[in-house]
């Protein structure tokens, strides 16, 4: 098995050398992980590849090999704790989840502060105390609305407003090989071309033209290669729902990475606050102040976000609001500012178009981005190009 999976990462064209291999080897022979796959997931990880810009890679070719595996084989292990609390959650019905009740945002951290000094040991299940499974907006691994989800992973409902964890989130590989080659095609329905810069290309119109006003003596004449001088904003929402769209948004980085020579892009998650992002590595050490970024790039720019705009409500309209800080002023000052400074602006939405009247937050985006928000499709590209050309 791990000689296929070694020969499988090679064929994703990831660097790894067979001395890395036998280290994995020896790693599994001394038990160094159970027959967990996200044990050895995370142990492979870390002796095949030495390089964090590859991270992105190597998880998609290791959910290709490994789809459909649970466990390693040849491995006796025991049940996880882990997964007998998450068991105890309840298989809730429909007309259990309506009967939920949302707190509103001043109410839950209300409830969230007085569960803090009440509670004195760990629980599972319940629709009360912080702890896994059950009911309670507090902790995570149930269900509820709303909620604060306090550690662990999320189990896929997406209902909290806060999150209270250091999440992760990676770059996009913007030098993946797109599997669609038409969007190139889409994003060249923006160009305004320009010559500048040294003349290093041959003018063979004005060397055809000199050289007859020379007498047939060749007149060489050279003028600055043409590009386009369109200027484009790229801000991308990274991490939480936006990782199931990571293989289309990193297409459509590569295109705009090869077609507009003028391309700053910047990193936000939900919805942009006070402060961005160039290298989700470094996000919690090396923001920009959104306010520089403003004052920076001049009203010629066009402005473009990428996200599923999927989140809270509160995260849009409330201080405070964002899942992973406290923000002093709402999403929404802050998209407005943005959309004031750049007036040709576009919202490009992975999630099919019949969807987004299901999600209050993006009705919400849609109102503030002036009805510009497009699908990441071919055809929704074609028009916000269009859109942004105006």
């Amino acid at each position: 098995m791990l000689v296929d999976f070694f020969l499988h990462l090679k064929n994703r064209q990831l660097p790894v050398s067979t001395s890395e291999l036998l280290a994995l080897l020896e790693a599994l022979q001394a038990r160094l992980v159970s027959g967990s796959l996200d044990d050895f997931y995370l142990l492979s990880r870390a002796i095949l590849v030495k390089d964090e810009a590859l991270y992105d890679r190597f998880d998609r070719a290791f959910g290709e090999y490994f789809q459909g595996i649970e466990a390693l084989p040849g491995f006796d292990t025991m049940i996880p704790e882990e997964w007998l609390e998450l068991a105890a959650r309840r298989h809730l019905s429909e007309e259990d989840r309506a009967r939920l009740e949302k707190l509103g945002y001043e109410k839950l951290f209300e409830q969230l502060q007085q569960r803090l000094a009440e509670q004195k040991e760990r629980h599972a299940g319940g629709s009360k105390w912080i702890g896994t499974g059950g009911t309670s907006p507090f902790g995570h691994g149930g269900y509820h609305p709303e909620g604060v989800r306090i550690g662990g992973e999320s189990v896929g409902n997406r209902t909290a407003i806060k999150v209270w964890e250091q999440r992760e989130f990676r770059n996009l590989d913007d030098t993946v090989d797109l599997g669609v080659r038409n969007i190139k095609v889409a994003l060249r329905r923006l160009r305004r071309f320009a010559r500048k810069g040294a003349a290093t290309e041959l003018d063979l119109d004005g060397t055809i033209a000199g050289t007859a006003r020379n007498g047939g003596w060749l007149d060489l004449q050279l003028r600055p290669e043409r590009h386009n001088a369109i200027k484009v904003l790229l801000f991308l929402d990274i991490g939480g729902s936006m990782d199931d769209h990571i293989a289309a948004c990193e297409e459509l980085f590569s295109a705009a990475r090869s077609e507009f020579k003028h391309l700053e892009h910047f990193y936000f998650h939900n919805c942009v606050y006070e402060g961005v992002w160039k290298d989700n590595r470094r996000r919690h050490d090396e923001r920009l102040s959104t306010w520089d970024v403003i004052h920076t790039y001049g009203p010629d720019y066009k402005l473009i976000f990428v996200g599923d705009a999927s989140m809270s409500p509160y995260e849009i309209s409330y201080p405070g609001g964002s899942v992973e800080h406290w923000n002093e002023e709402a999403g929404a000052l802050w998209l407005e500012r943005l959309l004031a400074t750049w007036a040709h602006a576009a919202w490009l939405n992975p999630l099919p178009e019949a969807d987004w009247s299901y999600t209050p937050s993006i009705q919400m985006i849609q109102q503030l981005i002036g009805k510009r928000m497009f699908p990441l499709t071919i055809d929704g590209l074609e028009q916000a190009m269009r859109s942004l050309s105006r």
